[in-house]
């Protein structure tokens, strides 16, 4: 007697090599999908600590920037500030505690051809006329030709490719090498601050950040407040 198949013997005979190859196929193009979407996802973590990083360091430059500004201190018969096309020169009052004297800080940019760096050198204290006088020439010697003795003094800041600066003067904005936008003289033989100053930087590209960025400067003594 001859018995007839079970119902279920069809459902045992497993997947044919269509079905495999198929269900390989499928689980590979699952795979790369799932490859192109976490590799997208670590670039993109990527970008953002690199574009966070690049702020953190463009906040402590041009905290440090609007720091020194706001801390010009003019000394009798000195220069408090002055631009040359070049570097920024400038007298601030020391921040250490007690007071130490007055320091005398340089700015400027190192490099061409959108390869430069924005630096900045600091002083020891000075007390007299005569060691103000000679940081103030040490300052104007490290921005073109500096020496092992001045580059101690000195600080990387960050990459730029150009700087510009502008003096506020009779309601205006004017380039201090200009004779409208000269500082002029006080009474004891002080050159006057301007009403403001603008910061104008070039950030390289092929970073996080990039293109121009612009900086005003307040002075103080007007009451408008700071940076």
């Amino acid at each position: 007697m001859i018995r007839p198949p079970r119902p279920d013997a069809r459902r045992q005979r497993g997947f044919t090599l269509v079905e495999l190859l198929l269900a390989i196929a499928v689980m590979s193009l699952l795979a790369i999908l799932s490859w192109r979407g976490l590799d997208g996802m670590v670039r993109a973590q990527e970008i953002t600590r690199q574009r966070a990083d690049e702020m953190l360091v463009l906040q402590a430059a041009l905290g440090q920037w609007g720091t020194d500004l706001d801390a010009l201190m003019p000394i009798a018969n000195t220069t408090p500030l002055d631009w040359d096309g070049q570097v920024l020169r400038l007298t601030r009052r020391s921040s250490a505690e007690p007071d130490e004297g007055a320091l005398v800080v340089a700015w400027t940019l190192r490099g061409a051809q959108g390869a430069g760096q924005w630096m900045r050198w600091q002083s020891p204290p000075v007390r007299t006329r005569a060691q103000w006088q000679e940081a103030w020439q040490l300052a104007g010697q490290w921005a073109r030709t500096p020496g092992e003795a001045e580059r101690r003094h000195e600080m990387a800041l960050m990459p730029l490719s150009e700087w510009q600066i502008f003096y506020y003067r009779g309601g205006a904005w004017s380039n201090p090498l200009s004779s409208t936008g000269g500082t002029g003289t006080s009474a004891s033989g002080t050159a006057m601050l301007p009403d403001g100053i603008r910061l104008q930087i070039s950030l390289p590209p092929g970073q996080a950040l990039a293109g121009r960025l612009t900086r005003d400067w307040v002075n103080p003594v007007l009451g408008g407040g700071r940076t």
